[in-house]
């Protein structure tokens, strides 16, 4: 009877303390989350500013090993690679996916392996900034933060890791820079939108549509203010959970559910840190996705997405690592795939890997099976 009475104590004192947990982490996750969030611990230094954007150098790491997710442990390269790698981040996301923890960071991963690691950080635009379109980006923006890596590494030739829209505005500068890009790294990159699996058929009926409206009309979406197309962080927030609703549910259902572990709730909080910290599309950009990309579909032609180009995809001849996710609704394989119709690069690797759009570039699906394969394409090629 004794026995049974503390036992009985035991238990209750153990789910008070546990729901005495849930409570404080629940209050921690709603009021204090930075508090939580563990992504953006590498260190770095701004070299270079331009209005919003900013240039990242990555010093080397003064660890002689690092840990990595699955629990194994990697030395840290005492050599140097010779060819810089510079990240190309798409627009809208924050800079955190690929820094997202200490023992699953793209950055840490990718210095660790020898390479002097550049990131272009294109920041949060201003109304000010509306008038921004693609080509400001990959045209004139990208190049000249490229001209600060190569006054700073003292290398001409460069190699690019682009994920998303990161590597599309790498491809396009490829298409113009020529001999400059050692290679490319494309990650989820979109090339034909109308090939681009649900999301494709949509585009396809808005071509019509808008071609119909075209025809009578005139109207087009640079016909109309830049200011008022101007897509803002939340909205494009929502708009990226809302392609895989469920998965939003089930995250929240699951922190939910494990409230009393601390490491849970501190992943969750730094994971929710990159979803939730978006930032927006300038106008002018959202008018180019509109006519260039969902109407006209340029790039699916081997067209750069810009007025007046004087390159087109046929003038890529850099050595590509083509990448892209099994369950990948955003850009599917046949869309990023597309470019091989059109590129003169005649050394192509293509991996297609489970993962959706976000995973194959930050899980530790990613960090398992394409970080490695990343670096030893790129030091193959060194």
């Amino acid at each position: 009877m004794t026995s049974s009475i503390a036992a009985g104590r035991d238990f209750l004192g153990r789910q008070f303390e546990r729901n005495k947990a849930r409570l404080g982490h629940a209050r921690q996750h709603l009021f204090d989350r930075d508090a939580l969030v563990q992504a953006g611990q590498t260190p770095y230094e701004i070299i270079h500013r331009d209005g919003p954007v900013s240039l990242r150098y990555y010093p080397p790491l003064t660890d002689s090993e690092i840990e990595l997710a699955d629990g194994s442990v990697l030395p840290v390269a005492k050599t140097v690679q010779r060819t810089p790698v510079v990240i190309v981040p798409p627009l809208a996301v924050n800079m955190l996916v690929y820094d997202l923890f200490p023992e699953r960071s793209l950055v840490r991963y990718l210095r660790a392996r020898g390479f002097e690691l550049y990131l272009v950080d294109w920041g949060t635009p201003t109304r000010a900034q509306d008038r921004l379109d693609l080509s400001s980006y990959f045209a004139d923006l990208l190049p000249e933060a490229l001209e600060r890596v190569r006054a700073h590494s003292g290398k001409r030739k460069l190699s690019l890791h682009g994920w998303s829209f990161g590597g599309l505005f790498s491809l396009c500068h490829a298409a113009i820079a020529g001999a400059d890009i050692a290679n490319l790294v494309l990650v989820g990159a979109p090339v034909d939108y109308h090939d681009n699996g649900v999301l494709g058929e949509r585009y396809k009926t808005l071509s019509r549509h808008a071609g119909w409206v075209r025809r009578y009309t005139g109207l087009t979406a640079h016909r109309l203010p830049a200011a008022l197309l101007r897509s803002p962080g939340r909205l494009n927030a929502l708009v990226f959970k809302l392609t895989s609703p469920m998965t939003a549910v089930k995250s929240y259902a699951s922190l939910v559910a494990n409230l009393h572990d601390e490491d849970y709730v501190s992943s969750h909080a730094t994971n929710a840190a990159f979803l939730d910290g978006m930032v927006a599309y300038p106008g002018g950009v959202v008018q180019d996705f509109i006519d260039y990309l969902w109407i006209d579909n340029v790039l699916g032609q081997g067209q750069l997405p810009m007025k007046r180009a004087d390159a087109d995809l046929s003038d890529v001849a850099a050595p590509i690592l083509n990448i892209t996710g099994r369950h990948d609704v955003i850009v599917t394989t046949a869309c990023s795939q597309a470019m091989l119709r059109h590129v003169s690069s005649r050394d192509v690797t293509c991996r297609t890997l489970k993962g959706g759009h976000v995973g194959i570039v930050s899980s530790e699906t990613a960090m398992t099976e394409t970080w490695r394969e990343i670096a030893d394409w790129l030091i193959a090629r060194d």
